[in-house]
């Protein structure tokens, strides 16, 4: 790295992945011979590092917002006129993302400390961990996409290692190695994009490929197709249609690493990634209205799913594919700063609720079934308050940073002038609805744990308590950033937006919106008000004022059941690609079995055969020599006899 950086804050913050690496190298060459919780506060001192280099970043970019860097790193490939290097950017942007990844994560690694007390894999855990830190820095820095698919790998990985840690159970094997496969098919898709990129425009710096997109043609062929790829790739890694299946499963790993993915890692990335290439979109309005299609149908159909579950873990991770539903809506629609907005708020509120769950599973001794809660926030004050600020934030409450976030993306997408071309208002019409639902089954979700009545067995009564300090103060602090962090994106038709200023440096695009009157605006913001009161008040009437049976007031019908199958796509994939790869499967193996090793081993019998048939001609005695001699001089004197008779000869060559 040249001399010349070290003398710029902005630049030490690429030091950040380096510092997480380390700390998950140590962890995981020497870890285990560290006493708890040694282990755990190494990992977390890393994190806590990384943060700080961020946070200098940060106020280096705040004080000074033009001096946005690229540090170069070394040439990673260069064969005439192909050159490839590789090397971080710094701006508005990425040092955001850095900020949420290093601060929710540097909270997680602190809550997982007491979470994972006692584990035997500790320094396992943690070196995963902070190698999932360290990867996502890598993919948020990138300043090409050849290095952000480092750190895209990276991430899909450590999802690997960290959804299978627990991998003596086979159900925790198998969701690892789901979540693993189907991120394949979305990893086909950047690889593609890039070959296509790297072939249209000669480079795969991500700034050179914005800014060149911008001299093809509007709606150009070669650009749609390039904004395919990318949301193939963005639908795999974000859990968007049709490839969200992999998900809900992956909640078999510990609780802090769903907190993770969901809020600071690998499931932002997709939306990272079509934010990152905006300008490139920005130019082909085809594959911008699939993003946003695509993400407005995937909010629809996981809160349709999320309303039925009845594992409290999966209820959140369904939530979480809906909310990134909305992230790509918006983006899709070229409300670039509205998308990373809402991954910003929700970053804090789906942490602490994925915490909170870890609290009350901690408390239960695993349990995760909510039909056996229920007034566990008498319990666990501390955990219950939280997780109400959580439910409140998500469900879209007015004052609290959901509100604000979910808002703009709604206010975008309505406001979206080319989107009204591919069905801008039907798409509204759709988020409007999925907020609703959303407010009904977050409360849903509260109101079986936290109150009512308790439906816990005696004995697990007894034992319930709260969460040591290690895992409330987190939780505390999630809390107050599920509040306060809205206020950085008020309705700027009415208020000061700093982090829609902010981020328009580096996500701006030319994509023309309509303002509306000051009446019209306040008409939106009733009407996502609206949308939350109607959800939270038929959750209250239907699980407060009917109680009696809460746990069954949603799911006895065919709708219920197709929404505790995950809408059915799970039950699709099994009968038709499933089943077809089963099959294709066992055809090979029965052609393997019955014909290639059976006759294999037959020619293997055969020749064993013949060997035992041939081994009395081979018994060294000179008498049996010249009787076989004799014998072969008979039988051709015999032959050339029968020819002699016949006037043909059976062996060509041998005179008559």
């Amino acid at each position: 790295m040249p001399e010349e950086y070290f003398s710029n804050p902005l630049a030490w913050a690429a030091f950040a992945p380096l510092v997480v690496l380390v700390g998950s190298l140590v962890n995981g060459l020497w870890g285990a011979r560290l006493k708890e919780p040694l282990p755990g506060l190494l990992a977390t001192i890393a994190t806590g590092v990384a943060f700080l280099l961020s946070l200098v970043a940060f106020i280096a970019l705040l004080a000074q917002p033009e001096r946005a860097s690229e540090v170069s790193l070394w040439p990673y490939l260069v064969a005439g006129e192909l050159q490839l290097s590789l090397g971080f950017v710094l701006d508005q942007l990425s040092v955001l993302l850095m900020l949420v990844i290093t601060g929710v994560g540097l909270l997680i690694h602190l809550y997982s400390v007491g979470y994972m007390h006692g584990d035997a894999g500790l320094s396992r855990y943690f070196s995963a961990l902070n190698l999932f830190v360290a990867a996502m820095l890598i993919l948020v820095m990138a300043d090409s996409y050849l290095l952000m698919f480092v750190g895209w790998e990276g991430v899909g990985v450590c999802s690997y290692l960290l959804i299978g840690f627990w991998y003596a159970e086979r159900l925790n094997a198998d969701a690892a190695r789901k979540a693993f496969i189907v991120n394949r098919i979305g990893d086909t898709g950047f690889l593609l994009a890039m070959f296509l990129g790297y072939r249209t425009f000669g480079t795969l710096d991500i700034a050179a490929m914005n800014q060149a997109a911008g001299n093809l043609a509007y709606g150009s062929a070669v650009l749609t197709a390039i904004g395919l790829l990318f949301l193939l790739a963005a639908a795999g890694k974000s859990a968007q249609l049709p490839l969200q299946v992999w998900l809900p499963d992956a909640m078999a790993g510990p609780t802090p690493v769903s907190a993770l993915i969901h809020a600071a890692t690998m499931v932002t990335a997709g939306v990272y990634l079509v934010a990152r290439s905006a300008p490139l979109f920005a130019q082909a309005p085809d594959a911008a209205a699939a993003v946003a299609w695509i993400g407005g149908l995937t909010a629809l159909v996981a809160a349709f799913a999320a309303m039925g579950q009845t594992d409290i873990k999966k209820i959140l991770a369904y939530s979480t594919i809906s909310q990134l539903g909305f992230m790509f809506a918006a983006a899709g629609a070229g409300a670039y700063t509205a998308a990373v907005f809402h991954l910003f708020t929700h970053a804090f509120f789906k942490a602490l609720l994925f915490l909170g769950a870890g609290s009350v599973i901690h408390a239960m001794a695993g349990e995760q079934d909510v039909r056996k809660m229920g007034g566990l926030g008498r319990l666990m004050p501390v955990t219950g308050v939280t997780a109400l600020v959580a439910t409140l934030a998500i469900a879209g409450v007015p004052l609290l940073a959901g509100f604000f976030s979910k808002d703009a993306i709604l206010a975008g997408v309505y406001g979206s002038e080319w989107l009204r071309d591919y069905g801008g208002m039907g798409l509204y019409v759709v988020l409007l609805v999925t907020a609703a639902m959303t407010a009904f089954y977050m409360f849903r979700w509260y109101y079986l744990v936290f109150a009512g009545r308790s439906r816990l067995a005696t004995d697990v009564e007894r034992r319930v308590h709260e969460s040591p300090a290690v895992m409330t103060v987190p939780l505390a602090i999630l809390a107050l950033f599920s509040v306060a962090a809205g206020y950085l994106g008020l309705p700027e038709f009415a208020f000061p937006n700093w982090i829609g200023s902010w981020l328009e440096p580096a996500v701006g695009a030319e994509v023309a919106f309509l303002h509306p009157a000051a009446a019209v605006e306040w008409s939106l913001v009733a009407l996502s008000i609206a949308a939350a009161g109607l959800g939270l008040g038929l959750a209250y009437w239907t699980y407060h004022l009917r109680s009696g049976r809460p746990g069954q007031r949603w799911g006895s019908g065919a709708l219920g059941r197709l929404s505790r199958e995950g809408a059915g796509f799970d039950a699709l994939y099994n009968s038709t690609i499933k089943a077809a790869a089963e099959g294709t499967a066992d055809g090979l193996g029965a052609l393997d079995r019955d014909l290639l090793d059976r006759g294999v081993s037959g020619t293997g019998g055969l020749a064993g055969l013949l060997a035992r048939a041939s081994l009395g001609l081979q018994s060294g005695y000179v008498r049996t020599y010249a009787m076989t001699m004799l014998l072969g001089v008979l039988a051709l004197v015999l032959l050339l006899i029968l020819s002699s008779l016949f006037g043909s000869l059976p062996l060509q060559g041998v005179p008559s």
